[in-house]
């Protein structure tokens, strides 16, 4: 079936006769055409660039009906990205590694001025030495910013949670960054079930802003303030993070009710009665669940918390899923130089002064895209278990 045959059956609100094999990259860009965004600046980046390929492909064919901007810099894409949502229009972007580092300034601009802005970025090693490979510091790096982040396993996860962070970011008015990985994700092919065009339309009416830049109704954003009205603004943006992992849970749950693929802020596999729990985030995830599987065959109480909303960490939904459970292994695929693996800090301080608290042991896991396998994971689980955790991060391989 060709991209014109698609739409006609997508439009006709039909679904298509079963899975297709899509990409990570070109399931996110189905998910931004679904979502009719109108403003779609994006500058290419390895291994993000079939994202913006797939989207002018729909375009040229007169599939997507959005203006794609591509600036000379990923600076100068968000600084795009910014006005067009506070215009009053959905706003689709997306970036990878050294191209989100390179909007960092406008990142903190965009949460601060409360543009729900939904960007896809392809976790990728950070520079230098200079490499290709699935690495999470890139958008990790960028969690005081004031975006929501959310990692995706698999590429029907990443169309399905594109979908979703419009109607979240729209819902508290801020930025939604859906991060999946280089490679295992991003240029895979796996089966990606499409919804229809009409399913989306009803589950992702049009953005229709309160407060807009409009010459008839004159307001204004980014005006210089005092000290109490910037104290007050970070406090009203803290209220709205505070919203999201609820929401996150509920739009999971309607997704579901119409799609069959339900979603929250984590996801539990095999937790019932564990006595140790794998945390991590991301396509590494499928590969804890080989690991967890050959475990319990073992006769070994072990599961698997899969960590899909990471901010605003979801810190009493992780206290709960943990509590009573004996040793808990956090996975990093990422490197905070001095300070370990990020998930494992930010679980430790998570889990501070709860009540017989797990031993958690933090390994830095896939650094740089380094293979982890099943069989290297079950070896991390039985080390853990035989041990006291270490005062940081252990590196392994």
């Amino acid at each position: 079936m060709n991209a014109r045959d698609e739409l006609t059956a997508l439009e006709r609100g039909s679904t298509q006769d079963g899975p297709v094999l899509l990409t990570g990259n070109h399931a996110v860009a189905w998910a931004a055409r679904l979502a009719r965004p109108k403003v779609v600046p994006v500058y290419p980046i390895t291994p993000q660039t079939p994202v913006l390929e797939k989207l002018t492909e729909f375009q040229a064919e007169g599939e997507f009906d959005a203006e794609i901007i591509t600036p000379e810099s990923e600076h100068s894409v968000m600084a795009a990205c910014i006005p067009a949502s506070l215009a009053g229009v959905r706003v689709f972007t997306a970036t990878a590694s050294q191209g989100l580092l390179l909007m960092h300034e406008l990142l903190h601009y965009a949460a601060g001025a409360r543009a729900p802005i939904v960007m896809a970025n392809v976790n990728r090693t950070v520079a230098s030495p200079w490499a290709f490979w699935p690495d999470q510091t890139d958008s990790l790096s960028q969690r005081d910013t004031g975006w929501i982040q959310f990692y995706s396993e698999s590429a029907q996860e990443s169309l399905d949670a594109t979908i979703q962070a419009f109607r979240i970011a729209e819902s508290v008015l801020l930025p939604v960054m859906v991060n999946h990985d280089a490679f295992y994700v991003s240029h895979a092919l796996e089966p990606v079930s499409i919804p229809s065009q009409a399913l989306v339309d009803e589950f992702l009416p049009p953005y229709a802003p309160a407060h807009r830049l409009d010459t008839e109704r004159v307001e204004s954003w980014g005006n210089v303030v005092t000290q109490d009205m910037f104290y007050r603004h970070r406090q009203a943006l803290d209220e709205a993070m505070a919203k999201v992992p609820a929401l996150t849970d509920e739009v999971g749950r309607e997704w579901g009710e119409r799609t069959g693929r339900s979603y929250g802020a984590l996801e539990r596999y095999r937790c019932e009665g564990a006595s140790t729990v794998v945390v991590t985030m991301g396509s590494l995830c499928g590969t804890v669940r080989e690991a967890v599987d050959a475990l319990r065959d073992a006769g070994e109480a072990v599961g698997l918390l899969k960590v899909r909303l990471f901010r605003p960490l979801p810190v009493q939904a992780l206290r709960a899923a943990l509590a009573g459970v004996r040793d808990v292994v956090v996975l990093d695929r990422n490197h905070s130089p001095g300070h370990g693996g990020v998930l494992h800090q930010e679980l430790l301080a998570a889990l501070y002064g709860l009540a017989n608290a797990p031993r958690v042991h933090g390994y830095l896991a896939g650094v740089g895209g380094v293979n982890v396998s099943p069989e290297r994971i079950v070896e991390f689980v039985q080390r853990a278990q035989a041990a006291e955790p270490a005062v940081g991060s252990v590196w392994v391989r």
